[in-house]
């Protein structure tokens, strides 16, 4: 049996190369967000009362649930929370 590999545990587990790329930005918005929240030493109350969601919204977050958050979702919170996001955008490699 031969071994594969993948350029992120996301090409591993997605079923295509799209949704990899999704579930890949998520986890980026995701894990800043929760470093935001870290650093200013929030708790998941306070983030949800700031961010304008419900605690176990956060809880959500924090368990890295991130199928159950679109992009959008994510850049509002991260906007809510004090985060700036951009998009860079460029040619897919060759596989």
């Amino acid at each position: 049996m031969s071994k594969k590999r993948f350029a992120s545990v996301w090409d591993a587990i997605e079923d295509s190369a799209r949704d990899a790329a999704s579930m890949k930005l998520r986890a980026e918005l995701a894990h800043e967000i929760i470093g935001m929240m870290q650093e200013r030493k929030l708790t998941q109350a306070k983030a949800a009362e700031l961010i304008g969601v419900t605690q176990p919204r956060i809880s959500d977050l924090m368990r890295g649930r991130l199928g159950l958050f679109s992009l959008d979702a994510l850049v509002d919170m991260a906007d809510r929370i004090g985060l700036r996001t951009r998009m860079v955008i460029s040619p897919k490699r060759a596989a």
